[in-house]
Formats: structure tokens, sequence, C-alpha cells
């Protein structure tokens, strides 16, 4: 199941990401725009314990330091979108990791609110 959730959000981010980009003064969905707001966004209502925070900062920085720059107002190639779902596929799977079964039903409902934001922004990019 977790699977499936990411392979059906992966994509839909990928487009806010160019977007956000493109906007962002960091340059790319790692700097400090998009991904901060998306991991926000994914642990909304999750209070996490100060040890599960220290991990998913670890995390979090990590995978940041991993992402692709993108050139604003350029959309990312397709090895770039590779690339960054394999990224947020292994960040998202390593912090639900972390959390206890209460926390991931919060998380998984996030990750869904999250898709269903993205197929309504972007409905011929499904």
């Amino acid at each position: 199941m977790r699977n499936k959730i990411a392979v059906l959000t992966i994509p839909l981010m990928l487009c806010a990401a160019a977007i956000a980009s493109a906007q962002s003064p960091a340059g790319g969905p790692g700097g400090g725009g998009f991904g901060q707001r998306r991991m926000q966004r994914l642990l909304q209502g999750i209070t996490l314990s100060p040890e599960q925070q220290t991990k998913v900062d670890s995390i979090t920085t990590k995978y940041r330091a991993q992402m692709p720059a993108f050139t604003p107002g350029t959309p990312p190639d397709s090895a770039t979108r590779a690339k960054l779902r394999v990224l947020y596929g292994n960040e998202d799977e390593e912090i639900r990791t972390l959390l206890t079964p209460d926390q991931q039903k919060v998380w998984d409902q996030n990750v869904t609110e999250m898709r269903n934001r993205m197929q309504q922004r972007a409905p011929g990019d499904r």
C-alpha cells in the first residue's frame, strides 16, 4: 500500500516541484522552499518525539543534499524526474518507518490529501 501511494504521489509532486523551483530562490525542490513545505504537509497533525524529530531532520538533510538543482522556469527532464521519484520515495519510506502505527495512519492520510490536491491543481498531468 505504501509503495502504491508513493507511486501515485510522486509524479504529481514532481510537477509541483518544477513550479515551486521556478518560484524558489533556493533553486530546487530540496532547497528551503518546496522540500520543507512538502515535509510540513506530510507531518501535519503528527507530534514527533524529540528522538523522532532528530531522526527526521537527519533523513531530510541526507536526501536534500542529493536533490538535483533546477533551472528556474525549466521543467525537469525525465532523468531528473526519475531521480526525484526514487529520492522522495526512499525519504518517505524511511520517515514512515520511524512513526508509530497511529502516526502512520495520519501520515498516510496526509499523503492521500497531498495527492488529491496535486491532482486538482494539475489534472492534465496524471
